[in-house]
């Protein structure tokens, strides 16, 4: 600010803050504070109150939210017109921020040369109602006691996580558990569409047939997925990545990252082993789909956008 009060006599205040560059009524605004104790004493008042509000908010969250989601949530519980720049100001002064999401890796051995059932997604991952389309894929942990796999099956409509299992095996048995606790969560819904890549586990004779019993329809992405072309966007760097089509099951992938962010990146630096990475998949499964802000949602959680769509079923006089 003594950079514009020394320079303001030469130069008009909008063109040295268009310069620096400051918001010209951000100027004006510590200027008058400054001259004004009363009001420098009110807002350090409500910022007080508000460091507090963010502070339990971003608690709440596992220390998880940033920014953007702790505005948000704020707006949503009284306050509507409060500026993003003033909870970023705050969160700074706070010395807190949100966890950081890494890159995703290839977490399945993908088979080209294997029969697969069509692509009934052409990678239109979106649907209009609960249980019309699920995905799944499953990622894994390095424990002091080996690898650990966790396997997810999401409801496309409003994310919500209906199935996931931990296991000490990355095997077939490993995402026939995760499918079947969603049948189980959702009732055992018929002509739902099952989407994965082409991994191996997918691809089973066994996991076929039992979708097939179990009256869901099998899709399997055929773009951008194969091991050789996404080694091949590797080699040629992120500049490249234009060039080829991004992965057809990239909302289950997107899921998987921020699992590892949230939970396996996050909260631990080593994992004991199974019932350590269970237990505290158990947990975030539950704040993700009943607490966690999202954004496709309208900011609110998965399982709230759900409601939200079945009320909006009754009201209007429709059965679900």
């Amino acid at each position: 600010m003594h950079c514009i009060d020394d320079e303001k006599q030469h130069y008009r205040v909008e063109s040295i803050c268009r310069i620096l560059p400051i918001p010209p009524s951000t100027y004006y605004r510590i200027k008058d504070e400054q001259d004004n104790p009363e009001k420098q004493s009110r807002r350090k008042q409500s910022d007080k109150h508000l460091m507090a509000q963010i502070k339990q908010i971003w608690q709440a969250s596992g220390c998880r939210y940033g920014i953007r989601k702790v505005w948000h949530k704020l707006k949503q519980d009284g306050l509507p017109k409060l500026g993003r720049c003033t909870v970023e100001r705050l969160m700074k002064q706070l010395g807190i921020q949100g966890v950081w999401r890494g890159k995703g890796k290839i977490t399945m051995k993908q088979r080209d040369d294997q029969d697969k059932p069509d692509d009934l997604v052409k990678r239109n991952l979106t649907a209009n109602a609960p249980n019309k389309l699920w995905v799944a894929d499953f990622t894994y942990i390095k424990t002091k006691s080996g690898w650990v796999y966790t396997a997810f099956v999401i409801d496309v409509f409003k994310r919500v996580i209906v199935g996931w299992k931990v296991s000490n095996h990355m095997d077939t048995q490993l995402v026939l558990d995760a499918l079947n606790q969603a049948l189980d969560a959702r009732g055992r819904p018929s002509g739902v569409i099952h989407h994965s890549d082409k991994g191996s586990q997918y691809l089973s004779i066994k996991y076929g047939e039992w979708l097939k019993q179990s009256g869901l329809a099998a899709s399997v992405g055929t773009t951008g997925d194969s091991t050789s072309g996404i080694a091949l966007r590797l080699a040629l760097g992120r500049s490249s990545a234009s060039l080829f089509p991004r992965s057809d099951n990239a909302l289950a992938k997107s899921v998987n990252g921020l699992y590892k962010a949230e939970v396996i990146d996050y909260l631990k630096q080593e994992w004991d082993g199974l019932n350590d990475v269970a237990l505290a998949t158990l947990d975030w499964v539950h704040w993700y789909n009943y607490e966690r802000l999202h954004s496709t949602n309208g900011y609110v959680s998965p399982v709230d956008a759900e409601n939200i769509y079945y009320c909006s079923l009754i009201s209007s006089g429709y059965a679900a």
